[in-house]
């Protein structure tokens, strides 16, 4: 079998102006950055505002694992299924940050016959959004240590800044670092350190923004520091919204590229999803849904992070609601969760497979407390016995959820349209998806609300700047906003050596941010990092490039 960067190589691409064209979009819609990538002109909106939505379909997962489930694959191979089916369908996925590309975990553009193309560019710098993000983070920074330097006016304490830098890489050597020595004209030493780029406050804001007008009154709501006397720190106040906000000028504009199938394709913004809200952009669906008769979308890792913050952040702050969630899963995957070794996964373990079934059956339990129509796609491996497959697929009878299985990797749009016919289906029977919580309840009965409705918690436990942090939110009313917990992606809870279906666990919430901009608190939980490591062997030792410019590695 080829591989991802080889398939993506062969590919024979439109121009961008025909998949524009596809979509009703005249070149005067669009700007090309070279002939298979566009954005989308902000005054396209006036010409589509008035149209309706398109249906839209959430695809997301079980709880990651190294052996891989195939979210943005079934997303990508959903889209072609579609438009084999003569729909005008469209998908829409994040941006891949360059950290994991080449640390573990490999691009975000699909695989197989399942991918988006130009898949080097979009797993490289694309059109340059995340760099007007790190660039405009990392203005904000500088901005405030000049403050400092320069008289401090506004009188903010070098000990209580809380606005960190970013770079779009996994170094563990930036976690924590000391800048300002050298002397007096070096500026003021503190304490600080480096988050990886898209876990930053402003591509949250990049991607929930609905406008220009809105991005710069986010920014402006920041907070990155504390005074002596407890006063907060906006950007606002630094005077420097409008020209943070001028360095997304085009970064705010949705990006158009195509499947190896042709089927139309935003890819724009970029936050994870065991940090941020692990989603793509607001503008990107906004544009899609009136564009399309149908939008496939993803929410990062498994559902309990990605699907709940879509609906409970993303579709909060956007006013749509999704039609239907895919959960993507394999068997090796679920053999994963019963305990087994990567190196073992290819054996038949029906033991294992009965353990690991039970992350799945919570993920369809949280989808249904959502009250959102599900499908649970089997994503096929070569490896998988028809008495497994089965099995998995009378286990999801049995609790009354359509199952099938998809063969998108290996057959492209062919491979998915079983999955496509069944979603047609559940459009005819709408229901209305609910939020899990209110908004304006307090912070911890809120954290309480997903920790063990949608996690399985029993107890939650809190440290003591959590809740010092808990008591200010209060005092400076900003305690009515959506919660966004940031945990590891591997387990259900704060652990990540808990796989499978951990019960009776207590969740630790270590730290709280508050992210005015955004519109959300970000409360940290366990040992997760926001600023990644590299492996021990990264990915990039096995990438290379020719002096034709021919890549190879890139997966």
């Amino acid at each position: 079998m080829k591989s991802d960067v080889e398939i993506a190589q062969e590919a024979r691409m439109q121009p961008i102006t025909k998949i524009a064209a596809d979509l009703g979009l005249s070149e005067d819609d669009i700007e090309q950055y070279g002939k298979y990538k566009a954005k989308i002109s902000l005054a396209a909106w006036d010409k589509m505002k008035q149209r309706p939505n398109g249906k839209l379909v959430l695809v997301s997962a079980i709880n990651p694992t190294a052996a891989g489930e195939g979210k943005t694959t079934t997303t990508v191979g959903l889209g072609d299924a579609f438009r084999r089916l003569g729909k005008k369908a469209m998908i829409a996925l994040r941006e891949p940050s360059l950290g994991p590309c080449f640390g573990m975990k490999g691009g975000a553009a699909g695989g197989g016959y399942a991918q988006i193309v130009p898949m080097e560019d979009i797993n490289l710098h694309f059109t340059g959004d995340i760099h007007a993000v790190t660039t405009a983070h990392n203005l904000l920074s500088a901005i405030i240590d000049n403050h400092i330097q320069h008289g401090n006016v506004l009188g903010i304490d070098p000990r209580r800044v809380t606005w960190r830098r970013v770079v779009d890489l996994n170094d563990r050597t930036l976690r924590h670092i000391v800048l300002g020595i050298g002397g007096k004209a070096n500026g003021v030493p503190r304490e600080s350190g480096f988050d990886i780029t898209v876990a930053s406050e402003l591509m949250a804001i990049l991607c929930l923004a609905k406008d220009l007008d809105d991005m710069k009154q986010r920014i402006s709501k920041i907070i990155v520091g504390y005074t002596y006397d407890n006063q907060a720190i906006t950007a606002g106040d630094l005077k420097v919204a409008g020209a943070l906000t001028l360095l997304f000028k085009d970064a705010i504009k949705p990006n158009l590229v195509q499947t190896l199938e042709h089927t139309p394709a935003f890819v724009h913004g970029g936050p994870f999803a065991n940090i941020a809200h692990g989603c793509n952009s607001i503008m990107a669906s906004k544009f899609a849904l009136k564009l399309s008769d149908i939008l496939i979308t993803e929410a990062g890792f498994g559902a309990d992070l990605g699907a709940e913050k879509f609906i409970d952040i993303k579709c909060r702050f956007a006013g749509f609601m999704p039609d239907a969630v895919v959960l993507v899963a394999t068997v090796r995957a679920l053999k994963a969760h019963g305990g087994i070794a990567k190196t073992e996964l290819t054996k038949v373990n029906q033991k294992a497979l009965e353990h690991g079934l039970e992350n799945l059956k919570k993920h369809i339990e949280n989808m249904q407390k959502f009250n959102i129509p599900t499908v649970v796609a089997i994503n096929a491996f070569p490896t998988d016995t028809e008495e497994e497959l089965s099995f998995v697929r009378e286990q999801c009878k049995e609790i009354g959820v359509t199952v099938t299985i998809s063969k998108v990797w290996a057959e492209g749009g062919a491979g998915g349209i079983e999955l496509a016919e069944q979603l047609l289906d559940m459009f005819k029977e709408p229901k209305p998806v609910r939020f899990l919580y209110d908004e304006t309840l307090p912070v911890k009965e809120k954290i309480s609300v997903i920790a063990k409705e949608i996690y399985g918690a029993e107890n939650v436990n809190y440290s003591k700047a959590a809740e010092k942090t808990i008591q200010d939110l209060n005092v400076m009313s900003l305690d009515k906003t959506p919660i966004c917990i940031a945990k590891t992606q591997y387990s259900l809870s704060d652990d990540a050596t808990q796989i499978g279906r951990p019960k009776a666990f207590t969740m630790t919430v270590r730290e709280i941010r508050i992210a005015a901009g955004a519109g959300f608190l970000v409360v940290i939980t366990g040992d997760i990092m926001t600023m990644p490591g590299l492996p021990k062997k990264t990915a990039a030792e096995m990438m290379d490039i020719d002096n034709d410019g021919k890549i190879t590695g890139l997966f």
